[in-house]
């Protein structure tokens, strides 16, 4: 059942991944939820699915001419700096911690993106009103 659960939970996250939304987001609590895997192993886990996952979506994306070089230079420094210090980080930390860590950065990404679709929406609904008077 354990085999089925991480197949399953791999087709999710390689979907999300490869839309390029961060597979890691969905992977990583339905692996500590739906097994007995501890969030450091999951963590892990996570990591090593990322790279085949990331190589195949990359070379789609570059097929299609998605690919912006100067915005990969500015994130890709500084996000290799700060997940070198959080991998060391996460170490010391106990996995119960972090579960709950990554929860609140989930919750509060969800609010952040809700608040921003429903600002969008108010902000559509007050042009489209204009344009009609």
């Amino acid at each position: 059942m354990k085999i089925f659960i991480l197949v399953a939970v791999g087709l999710a996250g390689g979907v999300i991944g490869g839309m390029g939304m961060g597979g890691g987001t969905l992977l990583i609590p339905l692996i500590t939820l739906f097994t007995d895997i501890e969030q450091h192993t999951a963590q892990s886990i996570n990591l090593i699915a990322f790279v085949p996952m990331s190589v195949v979506a990359l070379a789609i994306h570059l097929k299609n001419k998605l690919v912006d070089f100067k915005a990969f230079a500015w994130t890709a420094v500084p996000a290799t700096a700060m997940s070198i210090l959080a991998a060391y980080v996460s170490r010391r930390v106990k996995g119960v911690d972090l579960s709950m860590y990554f929860g609140i950065f989930l919750i509060i990404l969800g609010l952040y993106q809700l608040a921003s679709i429903i600002y969008g929406k108010i902000k559509e609904n007050k042009k489209r009103r204009q344009a009609d008077k």
